[in-house]
């Protein structure tokens, strides 16, 4: 793999933007800010120097949880891929630093964030389960105390 990996520390500079893609899948965008800041001896305090501006790209599970917990202002750290892109618009050529995220997550040097689990979507299993005292197509005309003996239904 010949792909440039960076981790990028910013502010989250517009609200993320969720849509399905064309086969599907879950995808979010949004700009992340990311100001240098230097020591100014002169004045004996940090001044912010320039900022670069990323577009942040998630996928999938991903993204949905980046536009259900990140919001403007916020301060994130993201990793992933960078890409840079030289484009022409009217006549005007200009190029786009791009990030395909692998990670997204608060910066807590900067504030706090509380954490929730998303479960992930479970498939029905293959055969229905049966559940106890509860009647089936093949023995709907059956009536429940002949399918089950006494007490069956709490031993166990």
């Amino acid at each position: 793999m010949n792909e440039t990996l960076v981790t990028v520390v910013g502010n989250v500079a517009t609200q993320p933007d969720f849509r399905e893609s064309a086969n599907g899948a879950a995808v979010s965008r949004f700009r992340l800010a990311a100001t240098v800041r230097r020591w100014d001896r002169g004045r004996e305090e940090w001044a912010d120097a320039y900022t670069s501006f990323y577009t942040v790209w998630a996928w999938r599970a991903l993204a949905a949880n980046v536009v259900a917990s990140v919001s403007i202002g916020e301060p994130l750290l993201v990793q992933g891929r960078l890409r840079i892109q030289e484009q022409e618009h009217e006549g005007k050529r200009w190029l786009s630093a791009d990030i395909d995220a692998t990670s997204i997550g608060h910066d807590l040097a900067r504030g706090t964030s509380a954490f929730r689990r998303v479960s992930p979507a479970r498939p029905l299993p293959l055969e229905p389960v049966r559940m106890t005292g509860v009647a089936g197509p093949a023995d709907a005309g059956e009536p429940l105390a002949a399918r089950e003996p006494a007490g069956a239904a709490t031993a166990q």
